[in-house]
């Protein structure tokens, strides 16, 4: 295969390349002088350094070897005498670098293939960086996305605006929610994940990041920094536990996320599917209070609590018990995700009233 038939092959596909994968074709360039000189290398069996400089503009390259100038030669592909040198160009001196064109008329079909290989390797190595930097600084918010296939139970997403591709696995799907290709969705950037042959998009809908999110996009005090999310539980698909606290005394900060009529809070329920119950409660420091709070809905009678082991006794109403639990002891656990307490739930009935000031 002719030099100039290689190049050419990969010049008429630069500029598509460029487009589709919105890799500058300056980095493109790079890629190819570096495959044409690990092919050299590896076609002629050039131990020195070679590098190659591509003239876009006439399609043509030249291959050139690098040697060290020195007094005693003893390795004719990595070193050059004085003399030699010297005989090139009598400015040489000891310890410069020698650069000589050995440009070769043509390169074979292995040496072709050679460079392709490089190259495509550095193009995915170049892909990989920009998902890396554009990715990272979006980790964290909501994007919107098309849903382009389903494999093994993971939901493979085209993340508008991006080209690039984020994948949501089981453990970040919604109960109930279906996902059918061509729906465009919102995702939570939850991560990127790196391995040594590809990076991935990991994306969310069931983290409490996205309930976070989604509260910042629909609350403005929350944005404006009047009103602060302190902590979120969550189980995706059953209930969200929102626990916020209001930085200027004249706000509600319950009432602000809620919205006149529950316009605000209907809003980001209908995002996380339109059958989430979520819970706003407001946050205090007191943990007798906080804990009471958080099993909201449920009415509380009394909390008493061992600190140094951060393990809360609550006693509710005997007919709110159910309530207070939730379904398989789903409240009673939100609520202890989202004060860092252990709860324990009991009836009113089997108060014992010499140890009620205790946690048994």
């Amino acid at each position: 295969m002719a030099k100039k038939d290689f190049l050419q092959d990969f010049f008429e596909a630069l500029d598509d390349i460029e487009k589709d994968s919105r890799i500058p074709k300056q980095a493109m360039l790079e890629a190819i002088e570096t495959g044409l000189a690990s092919a050299y290398k590896k076609e002629f069996g050039f131990s020195s350094q070679i590098s190659v400089r591509i003239n876009e503009e006439k399609r043509t390259y030249r291959v050139f070897a690098h040697r060290v100038v020195v007094e005693e030669v003893e390795d004719d592909e990595t070193q050059i005498s004085l003399e030699d040198a010297k005989d090139i160009d009598p400015k040489y001196e000891l310890g410069q670098i020698v650069i000589e064109d050995i440009t070769p008329g043509d390169f074979s079909r292995i040496a072709a293939q050679t460079a392709k290989q490089v190259i495509f390797q550095r193009i995915n190595d170049i892909k990989r960086d920009m998902v890396l930097n554009e990715m990272s600084e979006k980790t964290g918010e909501i994007l919107s996305a098309i849903v382009r296939r389903k494999e093994a139970n993971n939901v493979f997403v085209e993340i508008t605006g991006t080209q690039m591709e984020g994948i949501m696995m089981p453990s970040d799907q919604v109960r109930g929610e279906t996902y059918n290709v061509g729906d465009v969705i919102k995702v939570y950037i939850k991560k990127i994940r790196e391995s040594e042959r590809s990076t991935q998009v990991i994306v969310s809908r069931s983290a409490s990041g996205f309930v976070r999110r989604l509260l910042e996009l629909e609350v403005p005090e929350i944005k404006a920094g009047l009103v602060k999310i302190e902590s979120i539980a969550r189980e995706a698909g059953y209930r969200t536990k929102v626990a916020v606290r209001g930085e200027d005394p004249n706000i509600d900060a319950v009432g602000s996320c809620i919205g006149n009529k529950g316009v605000r809070i209907n809003a980001v329920v209908q995002e996380i599917g339109g059958f989430e119950k979520v819970d706003v409660i407001e946050y205090c420091d007191d943990p007798v209070e906080y804990i009471a709070r958080s099993l909201s809905p449920a009415p509380v009678l009394l909390v008493s609590i061992n600190e140094e082991e951060k393990h809360a006794r609550v006693i509710v109403p005997d007919e709110k018990l159910s309530l207070a639990i939730g379904r398989s002891g789903q409240n009673a656990r939100l609520a202890a995700k989202l004060t860092g307490w252990k709860i324990d739930v009991k009836p009113y009935s089997s108060l014992n009233v010499q140890g009620a000031g205790e946690v048994e």
